[in-house]
């Protein structure tokens, strides 16, 4: 089932598409968190987000947890952070490269990527829907973009198996996590991980697909970026290090997790422009579509 929010005259509605696109009123919002909608800050959320853009977020997340599970993107990624940021250093590695027909060893996520989901917290707050104009942060030059599939809670997990986890799982979404390359260099070198690189802004599709009609296909999710309506690559959703059953019941060690929270499986292989060279500049416009689930779109600048 596919679900959106929008805003009437008595506040905000959850409605829910049939098989031929027809909208209607929904009643439960389980599968988004059973979130409140007329709560004080949610109706808060909402205004800001009508603002910039005609669309609402289908749920505001109470927490928001981005994993990465892509070997290839960590790959591709570190190729292109190379080629941008030290070109005679990328010389050289496209060298080793081509002589050894293997990626450079440093290219390789860490040795903890192979032995549990890896994952960073960034700001869950600072959300904004499909169609909202991104300015350029004030302290980068390098905008980036990463296309992920994003998952939301609808039950409670502590010390979860892999299996409960899976089945808490309530809805997907289009994710994208925003990125300040330039900034992140030196964030990423200092042993804490992502802060202003990441935080100022993510954003995510404007409808919601309950976890029933994606589970079943989880690892065939097909995707596609566009600047100014050029196709620049495509995405697939095969090749997780780790089963998202496993990637929460790991979050949820010893650690309470709540309905509305939200997580990212992290860049799917090809779906950053830092792997592919397609930078952001200012006017374009970035379209970041999952098949069956929905899509992203932004005037940059």
């Amino acid at each position: 089932m596919k679900l959106r929010r929008i805003r009437t005259e008595t506040g905000l509605q959850l409605e829910a598409a049939d098989a031929e696109g027809n909208w209607t009123a929904q009643a439960d919002c389980t599968a988004l968190g059973g979130r409140v909608f007329d709560a004080a800050w949610e109706q808060a959320a909402a205004e800001r987000q009508l603002r910039h853009s005609r669309h609402l977020l289908p749920f505001q997340p109470l927490s928001f947890r981005d994993f990465m599970l892509y070997e290839q993107h960590n790959i591709d990624a570190a190729r292109g952070l190379i080629q941008r940021f030290h070109p005679g250093l990328h010389r050289v590695t496209a060298l080793y490269e081509r002589v050894t027909g293997r990626p450079v060893p440093q290219f390789r996520p860490k040795p903890l990527f192979y032995r549990q989901p890896i994952y960073y917290m960034s700001n869950a707050q600072t959300f904004v829907p499909s169609g909202t104009p991104m300015p350029m942060p004030s302290y980068s030059r390098a905008l980036d973009f990463e296309l992920e599939l994003g998952f939301v809670l609808a039950a409670p997990l502590l010390d979860a198996t892999p299996a409960e986890a899976t089945a808490a799982i309530g809805a997907f979404v289009v994710l994208n996590d925003f990125s300040a390359r330039d900034v992140q260099r030196a964030e990423m070198a200092s042993g804490l991980g992502p802060q202003k690189s990441k935080h100022f802004a993510s954003s995510m599709s404007d409808t919601a697909v309950t976890a029933d009609e994606i589970l079943p296909r989880i690892d065939a999710i097909t995707g596609s970026v566009a600047i100014n309506g050029s196709a620049i690559g495509t995405v697939c959703s095969a090749g997780m290090q780790h089963t998202l059953g496993e990637v929460l019941a790991h979050a949820s060690r010893s650690e309470q997790l709540l309905p509305g929270e939200l997580f990212g499986t992290g860049t799917l292989p090809g779906g950053s422009g830092m792997e592919t060279g397609n930078w952001l500049r200012e006017g374009d416009t970035l379209t970041l579509r999952l098949d069956g689930i929905g899509e992203i779109e932004h005037v940059i600048g």
